[in-house]
């Protein structure tokens, strides 16, 4: 049987994902570049028997989001970095309360109202530093029409199996682009669903750590009752001021991601394996990289690229053998130096790395890679 083809633009790839994953709840507050995520959300949920809701502002459509999830739903908003300031206070919600949720950041310039219309990786801090105190984060950067598709439906996975909220996080360029498409079929991608309760009403416990670090989620409305809140919390939901208790849950929060990263990490190695000088990369940025190293290789020069798909968690552990083997990486970025500093962390010291930066509201193109790698190779 032949696939279904089309050219589409990353946004409406990545609406077309989230409804393959099986959401159906969406809020949001228009802005530009993420409105076409909307756009197709408010045309298709409807025919599927779900929900579209256009909320007063960002920080309802995140409290939106948050409730209808906890009513079972799969869901999903779409912003840009003013929202995604906006929505920060009740993205900490979800982290303390563990409530599964997608969360589209199409990057433009900043701060502030910066450059609508103009690309930009300059959130990625953001995705994992935004909301204040410890919390897990899980951050996904696409590079292709297609990838959006399928990392939007990786997106809703991580979040229904790690219970937590995810954020996909394409810039302006990737968001905006139309390419070639091929629809997967039901079955052929994977598709996740929260773990339920194995017992009773009458034994539910919210943060029941005797099934693991993920607790099962039961639905409100679905004859389990139970307590949330913002506050530290014990097993049963209600609030805590007892430091043991505080402490644990804190770290078992952060470990039900960490002992997973191995399920949760994606990337791409590209000519890697005698490479002299690495190129680290991603987004838009990583296509840009990808030919400099193609027309660097036919200038008889040892360039690979390293392509960060999950942002965060970090790539740490491919990151740091690279830099033990290479004599340079470059770090091309649409911002002004936040990846590089990753990058310096896990080199440790063992090759030398230099970026750059670009936030003139243009592309990183291959020719300005491509003069850093002949640099480094002299």
């Amino acid at each position: 049987m032949a696939k279904k083809i089309a050219l589409l633009q990353g946004n409406e790839a990545c609406a077309y994902g989230a409804l393959y994953a099986g959401c159906r709840f969406f809020a949001g507050y228009p802005i530009t570049p993420s409105t076409e995520v909307a756009e197709v959300m408010a045309r298709e949920l409807p025919k599927l028997g779900g929900k579209f809701i256009q909320m007063e502002d960002e920080i309802g459509a995140m409290a939106a989001v948050i409730g209808a999830s906890l009513t079972g739903m799969k869901t999903l908003t779409a912003t840009s970095g003013p929202g995604f300031s906006l929505k920060q206070e009740n993205i900490g919600y979800a982290c303390i309360t563990e409530v599964p949720c997608v969360i589209i950041n199409v990057m433009r310039g900043g701060p502030s109202t910066g450059m609508p219309t103009g690309p930009s990786q300059s959130d990625v801090m953001q995705a994992k530093w935004g909301t204040h105190g410890d919390h897990p984060a899980i951050c996904l950067v696409p590079a292709s029409v297609q990838e959006l598709f399928t990392e939007t439906v990786r997106a809703f996975n991580l979040s229904e199996k790690y219970r937590t909220p995810v954020t996909v996080m394409p810039d302006e360029i990737v968001g905006h682009m139309r390419e070639r498409i091929e629809f997967p079929e039901p079955g052929d991608l994977p598709v996740v669903n929260r773990a339920v309760p194995s017992v009773g009403p009458e034994e539910y416990l919210p943060y029941d750590t005797r099934f693991g670090d993920i607790p099962p989620l039961a639905a409100f409305g679905s004859g389990y009752r139970f307590h949330l809140t913002g506050l530290n919390k014990t097993a049963d939901g209600f609030p805590t001021n007892k430091a043991e208790v505080v402490q644990r849950e804190g770290e078992r929060q952060l470990r039900k991601i960490e002992d997973n990263i191995d399920d949760i990490v994606l990337y791409e190695e590209y000519l890697l394996d005698d490479a002299e000088i690495a190129i680290v990369a991603f987004g838009s940025t990583a296509r840009s990289a990808r030919y400099a190293v193609n027309e660097a290789r036919k200038a008889g020069i040892k360039a690979g690229l390293f392509r960060i798909i999950t942002y965060w968690p970090f790539p740490d552990k491919q990151l740091a053998p690279l830099a033990a083997r290479v004599k340079a990486i470059i770090v091309p970025e649409m911002n002004l130096g936040m990846t590089i500093h990753e990058v310096k962390r896990c080199a440790a010291g063992n090759s030398k790395v230099t970026g750059i930066f670009r936030v003139d509201g243009e592309p990183i193109n291959p020719g300005q890679i491509l003069d850093e790698i002949r640099e480094a190779g002299k």
